[in-house]
This record gives C-alpha cells, sequence and structure tokens, in this order.
C-alpha cells in the first residue's frame, strides 16, 4: 500500500476509542499539534484550539505530505486493531528466559 493510501486509510477508519488529536509531522519537518481532524478522499484538515505562530487554527494537507504521527493520549494497544496493528509476537526465549547479558558494570 502507498504512503498516501495508507495515511487515508489511518484517518477515515480512525478508531472510536482514539481521541481525534495528536501532532502530525510532515513532510517538511514540521510537527503540528491538533485536536479535531476531518477527511476528504485528498485532503486531511486538522484544526487546533490556539493558532499558529502566524495566527493559523486550521491545515489542509494532502496525504501524501505527511510524514508521521504522534499521539498524545495513552491509547490500549487493542484500540489499533482496526486500523489492521496486531501485538508483537513474543520471542522464544528458552527455558531459563531471555538470554541476552546486561552490560558490565564500571568498576
Amino acid at each position: 500500500m502507498e504512503s498516501t493510501e495508507a495515511w487515508r486509510d489511518c484517518f477515515t477508519n480512525w478508531p472510536d476509542e482514539v481521541p481525534r488529536r495528536g501532532i502530525l509531522v510532515t513532510g517538511y519537518a514540521e510537527q503540528v499539534a491538533f485536536d479535531a481532524f476531518y477527511t476528504n478522499p485528498e485532503f486531511l484538515l486538522i484544526t487546533r484550539n490556539a493558532p499558529d505562530a502566524l495566527g493559523a487554527r486550521q491545515l489542509i494537507i494532502r496525504y501524501s505530505d505527511i510524514s508521521a504521527l504522534k499521539i498524545t493520549d495513552v491509547v490500549p494497544p487493542k484500540a489499533w486493531s482496526k486500523l489492521g496493528f496486531a501485538g508483537a509476537t513474543k520471542r522464544a526465549s528458552g527455558p531459563t528466559g531471555d538470554r541476552r547479558q546486561a552490560p558490565p558494570r564500571p568498576s
């Protein structure tokens, strides 16, 4: 799936249990906090309570210009299953537990 389609799917199928707020990271390395969003097939509209440094309270962005999404609320992992996320599988560690060793302590 192309990233444009993945971001569109993410926002249009947003889980009901997850608040519609977070921080959007753009392809221009901007981080934009938002407290609501609206979708259409081509663009995402995000809104915020307080204006940015230039006075803007809303941003309309193409899905292709989204780089990442930061979630600011504590959300149970199960809530993300609607977007296709599944729990990590546990590594087999054998009968004695995890075989990784802690780094040596400084003397």
